[in-house]
């Protein structure tokens, strides 16, 4: 009897706990692996994830998950930090990138402003890593 009434319950709870997840706004064509693209940096999702485009045109911005920098998840400690370094870096500016892998929605990318990797101007700006997937 307890269980009838408790499942019932935990999933309603469930239902207003849970808030929806926002969406970025990237939703340009993924690049093919190895194609080179640059644009803008117009929006920071987190610390190791952006979108590049032209100003304006979100259906050709494409959504980036740095290859060479895995910062801490938002919720994880020094999170917030990470996506605030960089938005201090590159936000507004062009960078240069090369598509690797797909990773879900988004392209694993190398991208370079002012011809610097960004992973180490990240690092040598303060970032340190350790979000999830990162190995020594």
């Amino acid at each position: 009897m307890v269980i009838r009434i408790a499942a019932p319950a935990a999933a309603m709870l469930a239902m207003f706990w849970c808030a929806p997840a926002k969406a970025d706004p990237c939703e340009g064509a993924l690049p093919t692996y190895g194609a080179s693209f640059s644009g803008t940096v117009r929006y920071i999702g987190d610390g190791d994830m952006l979108c590049v485009g032209a100003k304006g045109r979100r259906d050709q911005w494409i959504e980036v998950r740095l290859g060479d920098f895995y910062a801490p998840e938002l919720h994880e400690r020094g999170g917030e930090d990470a996506k605030r370094r960089l938005i201090r870096l590159a936000m507004g500016r062009t960078v240069i990138c090369r598509a690797g892998r797909r990773s879900y929605d988004r392209i694993v990318a190398y991208c370079t402003l002012d011809g610097q990797p960004l992973g180490e101007l990240l690092r040598a700006n303060g970032g340190r890593e350790g979000g999830r997937g990162w190995r020594r």
